[in-house]
């Protein structure tokens, strides 16, 4: 199995902090962990909330943080000025460039900004827009009825069984990088840029 080098990851998570203090201390955790590696962190850009809080830890660690936020969020989600903040004008635009920015993601718990973000990520797996990694860091179980959601649509034909490897799951932050360092991208997934010049 050949290991993949992640230069900088992209993470999804909410504005809000959650009404339980893990999801804030797994935050702050995943943000240390990606600086330890040497991993840059690209994120929504807000210095609230749980993306504030990995921000902080990889800022506190001296790592590298990008920020992209749209205008109109910029003072709502307090963007951040003490880091490489770029503000774009959509929130299309906000998800290109991050993605574009990124090697890998992870999705953390938060709303519904966070699951549509990250719903999208594994989406553009699917039809070969990118062939990265995609994990979901499952604190405290948040995921779990996600992840049955996603079980279900497979036993009920919506989705087909292979692409529950579109993406990798764990309760654990060193667990969760071991298994996007293992990913393989589906084999036999027609990519974007060809089906689009047909």
């Amino acid at each position: 199995m050949i290991e993949r080098t992640i230069k900088r990851i992209c993470v999804f998570c909410g504005s809000h902090s959650g009404a339980r203090e893990v999801y804030g201390e797994q935050a702050r955790a995943l943000g240390r962990a990606l600086a330890e590696r040497g991993i840059g962190l690209v994120y929504g850009g807000g210095g609230i909330g749980m993306m504030g809080a990995v921000a902080d830890a990889v800022i506190e660690a001296r790592g590298e943080v990008i920020g992209v936020i749209p205008y109109a969020l910029a003072a709502k989600e307090r963007a951040r000025r003490d880091v490489d903040t770029r503000v774009v004008n959509t929130m299309h635009e906000r998800k290109a460039m991050m993605a574009e920015l990124s090697d890998a993601f992870i999705a953390m718990p938060g709303g519904f900004g966070t699951l549509e973000e990250m719903m999208e990520t594994i989406t553009w797996g699917q039809l070969g827009i990118h062939q990265k990694p995609v994990g979901l860091l499952n604190v405290a179980g948040y995921y779990d009825p996600l992840l049955a959601m996603i079980d279900r649509a497979i036993e009920e034909g919506f989705v087909l069984p292979r692409y529950r490897n579109l993406f990798v799951a764990s309760p654990a932050v060193d667990e969760l990088f071991d298994l996007m360092r293992g990913f393989q991208p589906l084999e036999g997934l027609v990519k974007w840029i060809e089906m689009s010049e047909t």
